[in-house]
């Protein structure tokens, strides 16, 4: 399959080596100082293109390549507020899109994880419940998208928590989420639910940025072909 790369740090040689790996062909490659690429034969002739940049670039790497017709595999977060945007894109203009927060395969098992034992604490209302995040010094948003991800599953099935709030809760109804930027972490993610007599927690710790790639690249083995808006409860079906 023909694979084109937006964004070519650390995350994009990361994926690029996965993708020449399992028999895929890196068609293009886009950066800061070729984006004018977006609109060449090569960029036009990928299959897919995998997108990990920075929040205030995603949106109109997005619209760059809808315009030249590729399918998106988006892993960059922060930029949330534009979802209707994109939306509205497969939905009207018949684009493809596959967006996720995180695309670890232990993340996501992580995620329901975290829904199953929010149901269950739902009914123990001594537990107050708090998050903590941490990732490297480079991470640009706080919190990061998988945290929001992560809160977003509590508060679905917490009828007590209305909303997360950075760092300090204001209200009894508040999820707290403390953000950490330290050294090259890849990603660290806790709940932690404590009372008077005990804590009860649980925690992904991501050894290395392998494990995101390599979701991306199975990501975009699944975009390829399909219509609409995507996600990894469409691929992983759990």
């Amino acid at each position: 399959m023909k694979i084109a790369l937006v964004g070519y740090g650390k995350m994009g040689r990361e994926i690029e080596k996965i993708a020449l790996s399992r028999g895929h062909e890196i068609v293009s490659i886009i950066d800061v100082d070729n984006e004018a690429d977006f609109d060449s034969e090569a960029f036009k002739s990928a299959a897919v293109a995998i997108e990990f940049t920075s929040p205030h670039s995603a949106l109109n790497n997005f619209r760059r390549c809808f315009a030249a017709g590729v399918p998106v595999v988006a892993g960059t977060t922060g930029w949330l507020e534009h979802l209707d945007e994109v939306k509205q894109a497969c939905e009207k203009d018949g684009k493809t899109f596959f967006y996720a927060s995180n695309f670890s395969l232990g993340v996501n098992i992580f995620f329901a994880l975290n829904k199953y034992l929010a149901k269950i604490m739902n009914q123990y209302p001594d537990y107050e419940v708090k998050m903590e995040e941490v990732h490297h010094i480079h991470k640009l948003d706080a919190p990061s998208g998988t945290a929001i991800t992560l809160a977003e599953g509590v508060l679905e099935n917490i009828a007590r928590k209305n909303s997360w709030k950075l760092e300090t809760a204001e209200s009894d109804s508040d999820l707290p989420i403390h953000c950490i930027r330290r050294g090259e972490v890849p990603g660290i993610h806790e709940i932690i639910y404590e009372s008077e007599v005990d804590t009860i927690s649980i925690k992904h710790d991501a050894k290395s940025r392998k494990g995101f790639a390599l979701g991306a690249v199975v990501a975009a083995e699944f975009t390829a072909g399909k219509k609409g808006l995507l996600g990894m409860d469409d691929m992983l079906k759990f």
